[in-house]
């Protein structure tokens, strides 16, 4: 899968990662689209070093499973450095 390819996922991650996440990434939408999109390109560059670069197509299961991982982490540590991971009570 290109470059392109991962953009497009990493927006759908994008909003995945807000659903799941929704306190920890602040600045809204676009902050949590634009965190989906590195979290999806080095998932995938992760993906294609482990696997190989053959494996990894848009619609296969593992893509967007390391997608959605690569999101999550880069959407932890971005509140890890912001702050927003304290929540109020």
């Amino acid at each position: 899968m290109g470059f392109l390819g991962w953009i497009i996922l990493g927006l759908i991650v994008g909003a995945i990662v807000k659903a799941i996440m929704p306190g920890t990434v602040g600045g809204g939408w676009v902050t949590s689209l634009v965190l989906g999109v590195v979290g999806a390109i080095i998932g995938g560059w992760i993906g294609d070093l482990l696997f190989g670069g053959g494996r990894m197509e848009f619609w296969n299961l593992g893509s967007w499973l390391l997608a959605i991982v690569g999101g999550l982490v880069v959407a932890g540590i971005y509140g890890f450095i912001t702050g927003r991971n304290k929540t109020t009570t």
